[in-house]
Formats: structure tokens, C-alpha cells, sequence
């Protein structure tokens, strides 16, 4: 059984690691939101490896399975992957401009049917869904009457603001880990204390 104090000053370690992770996604989502630009290229540049490295392990995957019934779905499913990570690789800012688009349209149609059912249902929550409704049709609208020069910052925008939120996460459960360690750990050595004591006088009354 391992050592409670040497168990605590692992997971101390551990939970500062995940901090530390935290605090570079929050400077990496700091600078992305000065450099959008750059933010956007490489988030497609990401995702284009990704779809590339995910396709190539699918089709190793559907290869290692040959013979089965869903060899050649997982063969096709891997190529278009692969395909379409070669594009997007080749291709950033026409990927860019293309998803900024589809998330253009999202964010109004997305709008449209909070408005809509807004009005039309008027549940409790009527106020905050036609709020929400109204800011994604404005947020839809916005983005699509700058395309395409929106695809230049919007998602390196939203991509930025991924990374500073979950390393604001990840820093909160690293402080918040180190604090539960160090109290359980000095309410543990203040049990031994007042257990050392007790244990003296039980064994003087024994003699």
C-alpha cells in the first residue's frame, strides 16, 4: 500500500500539472484573440491534420478488420477523411471561408427557430429564448454581411475563446485539486497528533 503523504504530494504534482496546462491554453487563447487571423489558420490547419491522422488510423483500422461487414464502409469513411484533411491542409483559407459560412447560416437559422418557438410556445422561459434567438440571428447576420473577409477572424475568434475557457477549467480544477490535497493532508497529520496523545495515556493507565 503506498505512503498517504507520498499518494498526496503525487496528486499535488498532478493537479499542478493540470494548472500549468491551463495556464498555457489561457496565454495561447489570449494571444489567439489579439491574432485572430493567425488563430483561424491554425485552428483549419488543425483540424485538417486531424481529419488526416483520424482517416489514416481509420483506414488501419477497417484494413486490420478485412472481412468483416463493415470493411469497405470503414474504407470509405477513411478515404473521405483522408481527402478531406488533404484539403483542408492545401486549402485553409477556402476551408475557412466555408465553414464561416455554414456557421453564418447556423446562427440564423438557429435564430429564426428560437424566435419562432419563443413566440409561438411562450413557456416560462419565453424572455431568455427570445433573447437568445435575437443575439444568434444578429450574430448570423453580422457574420454573413462581411463574408468572406469574416472568415478571417471568426474562427480563430471562437477557436481563442475555446482555449481560454478550458484553461480557465482545467486552472480551476488544478488550484481547487492542490487545496483538497493540502487540507485532507493537514487534517491527517492533526488526527495524528491528537491520536498520539490519547495513545500515551491509554497505554500510562495500562501501567
Amino acid at each position: 500500500m503506498a505512503d498517504p503523504a507520498t499518494e498526496g504530494r503525487r496528486l499535488s504534482r498532478s493537479f499542478g500539472w493540470l494548472a500549468l496546462l491551463g495556464t498555457l491554453l489561457v496565454v495561447a487563447g489570449l494571444v489567439g484573440l489579439v491574432y485572430t487571423g493567425v488563430a483561424t489558420l491554425t485552428s483549419m490547419l488543425l483540424f485538417g491534420w486531424l481529419l488526416l491522422l483520424g482517416g489514416i488510423v481509420g483506414l488501419l483500422h477497417a484494413i486490420d478488420s478485412r472481412g468483416s461487414e463493415y470493411f469497405w464502409l470503414g474504407v470509405v469513411v477513411a478515404a473521405l477523411n483522408i481527402a478531406a484533411g488533404v484539403v483542408v491542409i492545401r486549402h485553409p483559407h477556402g476551408t475557412a471561408e466555408a465553414l464561416t459560412m455554414f456557421a453564418a447560416l447556423l446562427f440564423l437559422t438557429g435564430g429564426v427557430f428560437r424566435l419562432v418557438g419563443s413566440v409561438v410556445v411562450r413557456g416560462p422561459q419565453f424572455g431568455w429564448t427570445l433573447l437568445q434567438g435575437a443575439f444568434g440571428l444578429l450574430l448570423g447576420l453580422l457574420v454573413l454581411f462581411d463574408w468572406p473577409h469574416s472568415s478571417l477572424y471568426v474562427l480563430g475568434l471562437f477557436f481563442s475563446l475555446a482555449l481560454l475557457f478550458d484553461g480557465l477549467g482545467l486552472i480551476a480544477m488544478g488550484v481547487g485539486g492542490r487545496r483538497i490535497v493540502s487540507m485532507v493532508s493537514e487534517q491527517r497529520v492533526t488526527d495524528e497528533l491528537t491520536d498520539q496523545p490519547r495513545g500515551n495515556e491509554q497505554k500510562r493507565s495500562k501501567d
